[in-house]
């Protein structure tokens, strides 16, 4: 192992309180050393200890790399025509998800995994350096299992989602779909995934079947988390407290109950702005999530209909001008937020034994994230103690 100190660091994000000022444990005039993989020492840099290599950050602010805990990337197709309808005002009747089911299915494992490898160079450009991905464009027990074996070749982070729609030869008669959900399909993908999700909606799954299909995957040894509330007021953010889910993704329309459930148990809230942005629905009410205490966790969404982005600094901006989150709060939900949505010590943190996984801005600060929306500002990204970007 060979050790490399980054010094000169205009202002360090190490999302360890022990080790600076408030949450984001920040520390200006700082220094940080690798140690092959890991992170071994932070600090300011006029403590920072000899290394075998040094790196100028140049008065630059460097972070934890993003943790993308929510994304659909094994998909095929493009669903333009649709989004522009939508931002038109015009009505639009093609089938949504199930277009891209219908292009997913015919598309070669190839095409797939050069269309997940493509959008995965795209998000590492913007900093992202962990993310989950999930099935759900398949809906037959071949499709999705592929969908998930493709999925593992550039993440562990992979989630069983054949409950994302009814699948459209089960449209008469859900409950057998259910059925294969929990059955064949999940015997089939569970040895692909760490997780098993379902989109718990009206016209989607309700709350009595993404009970029964999220039990059915904890059998399995699968880890639960629950695409909850987003289009309605529903069930979901219950049901993923009470099943002890990793994380309720969307989080849109709450009660206080669910707000409560919330704070009292371990499911983080997985804010998705991008969806907000590309619909023109109402935005999460972040701040009365964190008032009350609850982990949050900012995400992408990246997926072709609903949210088409793989850029966590965006949703990081958007959170900060339209749901009452400040700069501080988004990025720390964008890194150790998201790491907490994915049940992760490991990234999200730049602190001893922390892998060394980080960011680095053109600006001298973290809050130019949210002040300078759009800008490409991410000047390096490195990963496992290697500069890939």
């Amino acid at each position: 192992m060979t050790t490399t100190v980054i010094t000169h660091i205009a202002g360090l994000v190490t999302n360890d309180p022990a080790l600076g000022e408030g949450p984001l444990g920040l520390i200006e005039d700082a220094a940080l050393v690798l140690d092959g993989e890991t992170v071994a020492w932070a600090g300011p840099a006029s403590r920072a200890p000899d290394a075998d290599h040094r790196v100028d950050a140049g008065g630059r602010a460097v972070l934890p790399g993003f943790v993308d805990s929510h994304s659909h990337l094994v998909f095929a197709g493009d669903r333009t025509a649709e989004f522009n309808a939508r931002m038109s005002g015009q009505p639009y009747k093609a089938g949504g998800i199930r277009t891209t089911v219908a292009a997913t299915r015919a598309a070669s494992d190839a095409e797939l995994s050069a269309n997940v490898a493509r959008h995965l160079r795209e998000a590492l450009r913007q900093g992202t350096t962990t993310f989950e991905t999930k099935s759900g464009y398949g809906l037959t027990v071949e499709d999705e299992a592929r969908a998930l074996r493709i999925a593992a070749e550039h993440t562990d982070e992979v989630t069983y989602l054949g409950a994302h729609i009814v699948a459209p030869e089960h449209a008469d008669d859900p409950a057998a779909y259910v059925d294969l959900v929990t059955g064949p399909m999940l015997d089939a993908c569970a040895p692909h995934a760490r997780w098993i999700d379902v989109f718990c909606e009206k016209g989607a799954f309700d709350g009595d079947q993404a009970r029964a299909i999220l039990s059915a995957g904890k059998a399995k040894g699968l880890l639960p988390r629950i695409h909850a509330n987003q289009l309605s007021y529903g069930p979901g953010v219950q049901l993923a407290v009470e099943l002890d889910a990793a994380s309720a993704d969307h989080c849109t329309h709450l009660t206080d109950a669910d707000v409560d459930a919330l704070a009292s148990g371990n499911t983080v809230a997985t804010l998705l702005p991008g969806a907000e942005f590309s619909t023109r629905a109402p935005w999460p009410d972040a701040r009365r999530l964190l008032d009350a205490g609850v982990t949050v966790a900012l995400s992408t969404d990246c997926n072709p209909g609903s949210s088409y982005t793989s850029s966590v600094p965006f949703c990081v901006a958007l959170a900060v001008r339209d749901m009452g989150m400040t700069p501080d709060e988004a990025v720390w939900s964008a890194t150790a937020g998201g790491a907490a949505a994915l049940r992760r010590t490991d990234v999200g943190r730049l602190a001893p034994g922390a892998r060394a996984d980080l960011t680095v801005l053109d600006a001298p600060s973290h809050v130019h994230l949210a002040y300078r929306p759009g800008v490409p500002l991410v000047a390096e990204v490195w990963r496992r103690g290697a500069r890939v970007v």
